[in-house]
């Protein structure tokens, strides 16, 4: 179904904040509530036109503290419940994402300026998070050590309390479920504050999962900047942990915030992941991987194989093929069905795009596919850049060092196993790989020696809320989904309990 959307989205949009929240006013989701800002005006822009649509006001302290407040009574009745009754309120949680998930994908479209197909998986996905960790509740167990004593010593798995999650703009709703979930599986409550440029579709989650059964107050969304709102809720007392996916630049920010206060960090921040294609991969997979690679969601995605690493002997004809598909890929609207790459979400990403293609071209790379504006109808002021193929790069252009985050890929040679190893590593990066080859052992070998968080053999972009995921160097540290991402959400307590009866004779002290 192709949505009828006019001008800026702006009549869509109201429509569909006053069905999901109930309400066309827009600011934070506190404790069941819409709570408007007072701070400064922020403005709302569609990708696709260019035009701001709607605009709201930074939340700022004092409404950080008022849900900082709810989430502290929130969290200890959310606790109070048994295992049981929590996971069967998060499948529900489930469920109610999937009643309405046609109208939040069409959201998510609208204000992130992402293909409504792929909006679609995304907000499925979502559900499914809910329904994976709300199979978790009741299998938290500990451990019983067999300690050289007379004590029962376990292990319990308790929740922090109150954490703070700051999101992204480039997939709101599928990284805002991809860290709430976990979170109060664990039995935490949660202050996320969503990019202020995408706030949209994170808030109206929060109100579905309150509708599911979620205590209000469990889970509060609080719009707005992340030098005032964001800032306010790292330093409030209530926050114990914090947990961040964006870029590096500011997840060093954040980590010396949260080491002022002594409180641990979760960083997913960027990649400049290595895609590397051997003389005997399967080509006709590897030209749809590579693309499928960096060209979804228009290359903003953390894991985007944007570099390509080919073997010498399949050099010419990887790129001649990767060129010619590149160059068939519908860029479009993204309220179409049939639109496969969508506008950047904002003009400042678009400008880093296009500088950083210009000065790969002046530093010697070769533009095979693309390199400038799509034109697109009806979106004549939006932020549209065609997939791009830059061939003949050299892993120290700042196109194969920097995260372009946009939909480009630099297409580097390679002689053999070894220098295709170097080349990867030779990144402060490491979120993920993949390598495509016949040689089960080559397979293994480079899994082994990349430095990535996730490796994919014969295949790219593979990633399940089942499996962990996180990076190394300056791609951060920590990991989020499965059971690893579940775990970073507690903290393990040994208790220690005598069973002896004449423990405190054997300790040497006098009872009378």
């Amino acid at each position: 179904m192709s949505l009828n959307i006019q001008k800026n989205g702006e009549q869509e949009v109201e429509q569909l904040l006053i069905t999901l929240l109930g309400d066309s006013r827009f600011g934070s989701w506190v404790a069941g509530e819409m709570a408007l800002g007072k701070g400064e005006t922020i403005h709302l822009t569609n990708p696709a036109t260019g035009q701001h649509f709607m605009s709201y006001q930074d939340a700022g302290e004092a409404i950080v503290q008022t849900a900082a407040d709810a989430a502290m009574v929130a969290q200890k009745l959310w606790w109070a419940k048994t295992a049981t009754a929590r996971g069967q309120i998060m499948w529900a949680c489930g469920a109610k994402i999937r009643q309405v998930a046609e109208e939040v994908a069409q959201l998510e479209s609208i204000s992130a300026g992402k293909p409504i197909r792929d909006c679609r998986v995304e907000v499925a996905k979502v559900a499914d998070m809910f329904e994976y960790y709300g199979g978790w509740c009741d299998k938290m167990t500990g451990q019983v050590i067999p300690v050289p004593t007379s004590h029962l010593n376990y292990t319990r798995h308790e929740p922090y309390g109150v954490v703070t999650q700051i999101t992204p703009w480039n997939a709101p709703v599928f990284t805002g479920g991809w860290q709430i979930a976990p979170a109060i599986c664990a039995g935490n409550a949660v202050l996320l504050k969503p990019s202020e440029l995408t706030p949209l579709s994170t808030t109206v989650l929060v109100k579905l999962i309150e509708e599911a059964g979620v205590p209000k107050g469990l889970v509060n969304v609080i719009n707005g900047l992340g030098h005032t709102t964001g800032a306010a809720a790292i330093a409030n007392p209530a926050t114990k942990k914090v947990v961040f996916v964006g870029s590096p630049k500011t997840g060093g920010i954040i980590a010396a915030a949260s080491a002022q206060r002594v409180i641990p960090c979760v960083l997913e921040l960027g990649g400049k992941s290595a895609n590397i294609v051997f003389n005997d991969g399967d080509l006709d997979r590897a030209v749809v991987g590579a693309q499928a690679a960096v060209f979804a969601a228009a290359g903003q995605s953390c894991v985007s194989g944007s570099r390509l690493l080919v073997q010498r002997g399949v050099y010419a004809e990887m790129v001649e093929r990767l060129a010619s598909a590149t160059s068939k890929i519908p860029v479009g609207l993204p309220w179409l069905d049939d639109t496969m790459v969508g506008p950047i979400n904002n003009l400042t990403q678009y400008q880093h795009i296009n500088s950083l293609v210009n000065q790969g071209v002046a530093e010697g790379a070769v533009v095979a596919s693309g390199g400038c504006r799509a034109d697109i109808h009806g979106g004549e002021e939006g932020y549209f850049y065609r997939p791009t193929v830059l061939a003949d790069v050299d892993n120290a252009m700042a196109v194969a060092q920097e995260e372009i985050f946009g939909p480009v890929v630099s297409v580097i040679p390679f002689d053999d196993e070894d220098e295709a190893v170097a080349i990867a590593n030779a990144s402060r990066f490491g979120l993920a790989g993949a390598a495509w080859t016949a040689d089960v052992g080559r397979a293994h070998r480079m899994a082994a020696q990349v430095n990535a968080g996730t490796f994919w053999v014969n295949s790219y972009k593979a990633i399940n809320v089942m499996s962990p995921f996180g990076g190394f160097g300056e791609s951060g540290y920590g990991r989020s989904s499965g059971y690893e991402g579940l775990l970073e959400y507690t903290q393990t307590k040994s208790v220690w309990v005598e069973t002896a009866r004449d423990a405190a004779i054997q300790f040497g002290y006098s009872i009378e």
